[in-house]
């Protein structure tokens, strides 16, 4: 029987499922052993619908590496977050502050450095035996700390045309709403050039992604859009949350404090391309998150004072792709919530971090689909923001500021039942 980590990630969570219901009736006495497997509607995990028989192959070994837990024989490290995916995207959900990912650098008369020298601009806290994990250099004056996304549907977010975001992007505040989301615009990099290549040649984008703005590239992933597409965004995360090297990457983490000495031994690269491929077909092929109870008067009525808010000005409700390679995700129109723009959120969000183009109080519009099934992923409670700090929709748009401060005076002046109804759609997305 193969091991659970091998099952598909839906089958893992549902035979988990099962057995904890086993094991209740079995103690309890009761005829019933087991209870029904969870409805789709109530998961995240799931293939896009439409995929060929090939595509739907690929993306079963995607997971199979998506869940797979790497050890020091394979490359893991020598410091290291977390040894697996799954860990930091239990059931391909939002993650959990027990694998937080914390991230550094400190404002210099020439802009702000992530110190490569000290080991950043992440600081990866776990190490193998017999070495020596980092420590957060004292010298660093801005520190975030991450929680990781919710993966699925991704694929869509990577599908949309470049066009789309900048139709989107107002930095000028032309319309005068208060609003002024602008585009993440990174200096072109041989990671870039690579990722690109690799997509247009292969199974991946054949729209147009990879546009030059004033000749820096589009970001669109991670929490102030660092990563321009989503082979990126898993190779760094095999390699800077991992210590997992491949082609695009081949080099080890390493803590600058111990140098080589006693790193992990494993020939570079420690992932061949044909598994990022696949960890990358995998997420670009996960079902968009299911929407629930849409029918309901609460929820429909709460659908019509979002639309009515300024909050759908930066949480876009509708975005379309626009050509892929992948017949499931051309042209399609989906409903993430998001604009993937940066915006100004206040001083409450500002940590003193900043990436690429962004200042240390932008971040990326976080996509609003699946929110009602983030506590599921996240031990039963809710961890929002960028950094897991709310425990509940009202205390993240609490925290809201500067270009959402009107949203969060809008909100707070709502009724009662207006303020359930909002929150009833919310938790249905």
């Amino acid at each position: 029987m193969p091991s659970p980590r091998m099952l598909p990630s839906a089958l893992r969570r549902r035979l988990y499922i099962a057995f904890a219901a086993f094991l209740v009736g079995a103690l309890s006495g009761c005829d019933a052993l087991l209870t029904e497997a969870p409805d789709e509607t109530e998961e995240l995990a799931g293939l896009v619908p439409g995929l060929s028989a090939p595509q739907r192959a690929l993306h079963l070994r995607g997971d199979g590496e998506f869940a797979r837990s790497f050890g020091p024989a394979d490359g893991l490290g020598p410091i290291f977050v977390a040894a697996s995916c799954e860990s930091c995207h239990v059931g391909d959900g939002k993650g959990h502050p027990l694998f937080v990912i914390t991230r550094f650098g400190r404002d210099l008369p020439g802009g702000f450095d992530p110190m490569p020298s000290a080991g950043g601009p992440q600081l990866q806290n776990r190490a193998v035996l017999g070495y020596i994990a980092e420590q957060l250099p004292s010298a660093a004056t801005g520190v975030t700390r991450l929680i990781a996304p919710a993966v699925s549907g991704l694929g869509f977010l990577d599908a949309v045309d470049d066009t789309t975001l900048q139709r989107l992007a107002d930095p000028a505040d032309a319309n005068g709403d208060g609003i002024s989301g602008r585009l993440q615009l990174l200096d072109p990099t041989a990671m870039h050039a690579n990722v690109f290549a690799i997509e247009q040649g292969g199974a991946g984008a054949t729209g147009t992604r990879g546009t030059l703005v004033g000749g820096r590239h589009i970001g669109r992933f991670g929490k102030k859009a660092l990563a321009v597409n989503l082979l990126q965004q898993v190779a760094t995360a095999y390699h800077e949350d991992m210590g997992i090297t491949s082609d695009l990457l081949p080099l080890d983490v390493v803590n600058p404090a111990v140098g080589d000495a006693g790193g992990d031994g494993v020939p570079e690269p420690e992932a061949p391309m044909s598994v990022v491929h696949a960890v990358t077909f995998y997420m670009k092929t996960l079902k968009v998150p299911p929407r629930r109870d849409s029918a309901s008067a609460d929820v429909l009525a709460g659908e019509a004072l979002f639309a009515a808010s300024d909050c759908a000005k930066c949480h876009v409700p509708s975005l379309t792709t626009g050509a892929s390679a992948i017949a499931a995700l051309d042209r399609k129109t989906f409903h993430p919530f998001t604009d993937l723009l940066l915006h100004d959120m206040g001083a409450a969000l500002d940590d003193g971090y900043t990436e690429g183009s962004a200042t240390t109080s932008e971040w990326r519009t976080a996509p609003l689909w699946g929110l009602g099934l983030a506590a599921a992923a996240q031990g039963g409670r809710m961890h929002l923001l960028h950094d897991g700090r709310a425990s509940s929709v009202e205390d993240a748009i609490s925290s809201h500021g500067g270009e959402a401060a009107a949203s969060r005076t809008w909100f707070n002046s709502l009724s009662a039942v207006q303020r359930r109804q909002l929150l009833a759609y919310l938790h249905s997305l």
